[in-house]
């Protein structure tokens, strides 16, 4: 008769915390199931704003992810679906002797708005009327895409007090390509400018 109290008793016990365990892990598994809910709406959100700016979506975007950035701009993407996108590019000094330092940095708005800027202007020293800025950028770049782009427009920042020009803002480009030749010629501007002074 003891021998059966005390297998009852042991057996009570027992099952009153299994019981216990399996609240505690019932509730560990609904704040488990409110916490995926929550990342699941978050990456949710996360994917309609990757869609939003990339015109893909992120599933699409990891498996593309090796293909080149100019594959995502489409030339019949109508302007509205643009908004607020912003392809940044950035220029480094090539100097063997030196560490890279950021020399430019390119942003492209909207499919539509580009902004220059040059870092230490009065170091780079560009004017509107150097030789180089001249024949490599304006006639290299900017002249050959008015061509294409009549409405086309371009105004300058200058720094401080002084002649050198700090940014360049240009208006009403469309077109991805036309933006790689800009970064190609300012490229090719800002080295020629380093030979120059070096």
């Amino acid at each position: 008769m003891h021998s059966n109290e005390k297998d009852t008793k042991n057996l009570t016990e027992l099952l009153s915390k299994l019981q216990t365990l399996y609240h505690q892990k019932k509730e560990q598994l609904e704040v488990l199931h409110l916490e995926i809910e929550e990342l699941r709406s978050i990456l949710a959100s996360l994917n309609t704003l990757i869609s939003t700016k990339s015109f893909l979506s992120a599933d699409q975007l990891y498996s593309e992810k090796e293909k080149h950035s100019d594959d995502y701009f489409k030339e019949d993407v109508s302007q509205e679906e643009f908004k607020g996108t912003n392809v940044k590019r950035k220029i480094f000094s090539e100097d063997k002797n030196e560490e890279e330092l950021l020399i430019c940095v390119l942003n492209f708005y909207d499919y539509q708005k580009v902004n220059i800027k040059f870092i230490d202007p009065e170091i780079r020293a560009i004017k509107e009327t150097n030789e180089n800025f001249m024949n490599i950028f304006l006639r290299g770049a900017l002249i050959k895409i008015k061509e294409r782009t009549p409405n086309l427009n371009i105004s300058y920042d200058f720094y401080r007090d002084t002649k050198f020009i700090e940014y360049i803002n240009i208006n009403n480009l469309t077109s991805i390509k036309d933006y790689d030749l800009i970064t190609e010629k300012v490229r090719e501007l800002l080295f020629n400018q380093l030979d120059k002074s070096s």
